[in-house]
């Protein structure tokens, strides 16, 4: 059919609106926001959904610790989620909550097709449950923990409506055989399979003792199970509810390319979602795809356990571009990986900064200068190092094209950024700095600036679907014309930057920060996220300076302390760990003022510390306190507060 496009509907899992979303729960919808950009590059019709999950006991018990009610709680936590997916540059064209009307009657009309087929019963639940992951534990009433949080799940006793999830073990085990692609990876897969094969059991759809829930149709004590509610999210988001056959958008997108979830909720998409599916007797997704967790000090990202990084203070000091590259260079796609700010910074500098955007920077700055602001037109004869040059740019197309396919994103970066070193090496050997001292050189170096721009466009264009924002800019500044998001990366080739193409003002795109400093600010909004002083809820800091009063102030506890024993924090080049006197207690402090004070000045110096605050870890080495100190100068320079008189230890400032 004429004007017909391919289409591509990818899915995250929804997500609870119980709290604030932390780099873990980021990472997923970041990867197919990268996943949606790239399929339409290659011209597709992509539809992308997410969402918030706004039902259940968790989402109950919450608004309760809070004094509000559970809708309370979802209004404003949504609007969390769709403000981060703002901030990181998330483009998905539907968003779902499963407090919406609509749902509702979609997930309502999942269950008329399985009832009337015959797969919902009434009978008694008797087990051990976990709210915080919904998940069954055990059908014994002996105490349990929950495999997936560790929390000891609780017992449940009720009557509730059953899923005859038993009738599904043959079909599933067929699925996974005639199709090993609807689960991925395969190690996944084959975990799948095992647990499908130890024997399938009924299971509770509907909960009597919870009230927060959509209300099932014909028996208002009951609401239903929140995973059958969630599961339904991905078709209603595009228009289930309407109608027998649903809509035409439905009728187009359906069934999903796609499910993209954290390997911990596998058994509800490999095993429930499908056998859901079964019994509606709609069509089943092509693909569930399980990613491995994000971890962070070698456990995985949570909140009960304080081991979380959060998005908004990366992308505040480093851009949302930084925390996407990072994520998706670093990590092993599939399989686990490690969280590090350090590495992170790292990355930063040397790849984006020193990388990337130094090459953008110098390409750009050389074609203003010795050129009048046009892209040369090159001399005849290529030598062999420019054609170096080329050749390199075709085989990294082929290549971030097939490791973009297969979801490799690390392998794709990697081969694109070896293309950045091939530059800049090209750069080096060519010295353009030293042609444009040689009128009779002119012709080289047209040549030579005129390939290092070639490379870097082909470069801005394969790096758009992970580095959005950069990337834009390096295109305007390249003279293009259209969006780059419009580009079609599987129809890209040398030689599409056409010679006397006016190029806009360089300007740096990733500029190279303090890495001590940028950890330090990092370090200190996330603090204030875990700790936000009383504000309205959402917001990070206050809008304005605001002043306290004398009661404010004299909840601050500052005493005379005496410097016993100093450090420096291995592999940081600002912080000192301190051993203070603070008076009947010695104190570990960790202060950023090693630029400043050697280890040995500071032994026997009296000091003000603040020594009432909360605990936190700089450079994972923990700090019971804070140095009182001065900042002065345009560098923030560190001066130690003291007294000209004799002050005892442990004496309190007022």
């Amino acid at each position: 059919m004429a004007g017909w496009k391919e289409k591509f509907y990818l899915t995250t899992p929804i997500y609870y609106a119980n709290s604030r979303p932390h780099v873990g729960s980021a990472y997923t919808t970041l990867v197919c926001d990268t996943i949606a950009r790239y399929k339409r590059m290659c011209g597709l019709d992509v539809a992308y959904l997410t969402g918030t999950d706004e039902h259940g006991e968790n989402i109950a018990r919450a608004a309760a610790k809070q004094g509000i009610s559970p809708q309370e709680l979802v209004e404003r936590n949504w609007r969390i989620f769709q403000d981060l997916w703002k901030l990181l540059d998330i483009r998905y064209t539907h968003f779902i909550r499963t407090t919406a009307l609509e749902h509702a009657g979609a997930v309502q009309k999942m269950l008329r097709r399985a009832r009337d087929a015959g797969f919902i019963y009434k009978g008694k639940y008797q087990g051990r449950y976990c709210v915080f992951d919904n998940l069954y534990v055990t059908d014994s009433t002996e105490p349990a923990d929950c495999p997936t949080c560790g929390r000891p799940a609780e017992l449940m006793s009720e009557e509730n409506y059953f899923f005859k999830l038993s009738a599904f073990q043959k079909p599933l085990l067929d699925l996974y055989r005639e199709r090993p692609g609807f689960v991925k990876p395969d190690f996944r897969r084959n975990e799948v399979i095992s647990f499908v094969e130890s024997g399938l059991k009924d299971i509770s759809i509907s909960r009597k003792s919870i009230k927060w829930g959509i209300p099932w149709p014909g028996d208002e004590e009951q609401v239903f199970y929140v995973w059958f509610d969630a599961l339904t999210s991905y078709l209603t988001g595009i228009g289930f509810a309407e109608g027998e056959q649903g809509s035409e958008e439905f009728r187009k997108y359906w069934p999903a390319d796609f499910h993209m979830i954290g390997k911990e909720i596998i058994r509800f998409h490999a095993v429930y979602w499908p056998a859901f599916l079964m019994a509606a007797s709609l069509p089943l997704p092509k693909t569930i795809f399980a990613h491995g967790w994000l971890l962070f000090e070698q456990e995985k990202m949570s909140k009960s356990k304080g081991n979380v990084a959060y998005c908004e203070p990366i992308i505040q000091v480093l851009g949302s571009d930084a925390l996407r590259y990072y994520l998706l260079r670093d990590v092993v796609f599939g399989q686990d990986g490690n969280f590090s700010r350090d590495a992170l910074l790292t990355r930063y500098n040397s790849d984006l900064a020193n990388g990337l955007g130094n090459l953008a920077s110098r390409t750009l700055a050389m074609v203003e200068r010795y050129f009048s602001g046009e892209i040369p037109t090159p001399a005849d004869g290529a030598d062999e190092r420019d054609a170096a040059v080329e050749s390199r740019a075709a085989a990294t197309i082929r290549a971030s094209l097939e490791q973009y396919d297969q979801l490799a994103f690390s392998r794709a970066l990697e081969a694109i950024w070896e293309l950045v070193a091939e530059v800049d090496r090209y750069l080096v050997l060519e010295q353009p700095w030293s042609l444009a001292e040689d009128a009779s050189k002119r012709g080289r170096l047209a040549r030579v600036l005129g390939t290092a721009a070639q490379a870097l466009r082909t470069v801005t264009v394969l790096t758009y679907p992970v580095l959005p924002q950069a990337t834009e800019k390096i295109w305007q500044q390249l003279g293009q014309r259209g969006k780059l998001a419009e580009q079609r990366m599987d129809e890209l080739q040398w030689g599409q930057l056409k010679p006397g193409t006016r190029i806009g003002k360089p300007e740096a795109v990733f500029p190279r920060v303090d890495k001590e400093e940028a950890y330090e600010r990092i370090e200190a909004m996330e603090q204030e996220i875990r700790q936000p002083p009383s504000a309205p809820a959402g917001a990070l800091t206050p809008t304005a300076p605001a002043r306290i009063s004398i009661e404010d102030f004299a909840k601050v506890e500052m005493r005379v302390g005496e410097v016993r024993s100093a450090e420096r924090v291995v592999g940081a080049d600002k912080l000192l760990k301190l051993m203070v006197d603070i008076g009947g207690e010695v104190r570990q402090v960790v202060a950023g003022i090693a630029e400043v004070y050697r280890a040995e000045e500071v032994v026997g110096r009296k000091v003000i510390v603040v020594v009432n605050l909360q605990p936190r870890k700089l450079r994972g080495v923990e700090s019971n306190g804070m140095i009182v100190a001065a900042s002065v100068g345009p560098q923030g320079k560190p001066v130690l507060a003291g007294f000209l008189e004799d002050v005892p230890v442990g004496s309190r400032l007022r």
